[in-house]
């Protein structure tokens, strides 16, 4: 049996740090399933369809990498794929203690689905969505931010 793992967030946009939560993954489980989770509510800079594209562009070629889009719980969405774990990042103290207590939720509605906490890397620690979108905001160049060949321009609609 493989050992699918969830790699579920909004990705707005995909960064150089999720990319490398997906290649430590890789290396724990047979197969990664990137969810991106959909809030209608909320307008990001990318849209879900354009986020989707990117990633698989990402990992075109990589049959260890799906990618999903899903508006239900992230239990759901696991149970779905076939996943046994939920991979989340932590960069901080604070991520760690929100990721604790939806690990405690998670367990009470799906008993048979994990959480793996993978802490990201030093050198990509301090990469988050958010911040490649204020910089944008501000006219600043986040290509360092982001995969290697991926240009947000490609993306935006």
């Amino acid at each position: 049996m493989a050992k699918i793992a969830l790699f579920a967030g909004s990705f707005d946009p995909f960064t150089r740090g999720h990319a490398a939560l997906v290649e430590e993954a890789l290396r724990l489980f047979d197969k990664v399933v990137i969810a991106i989770g959909h809030n209608p509510a909320k307008r990001g800079l990318l849209s879900v369809e354009a986020r989707k594209r990117l990633i698989e562009r990402v990992y075109e070629g990589n049959d260890n990498i799906e990618v999903t889009t899903y508006t239900t719980l992230t239990g759901d969405e696991a149970r779905r794929v076939g996943a046994q774990t939920i991979i989340r990042s932590v960069r901080n103290a604070a991520d760690f203690d929100y990721e604790r207590t939806m690990d405690h939720a998670n367990r009470a509605i799906f008993p048979d689905l994990r959480t793996v906490v993978m802490i990201a890397p030093a050198e990509v620690e301090h990469i988050s969505s958010s911040l490649v979108r204020e910089l944008r905001t501000f006219g600043h160049d986040t290509s360092a931010l982001l995969p290697e060949g991926i240009a947000l321009e490609d993306y935006l609609e």
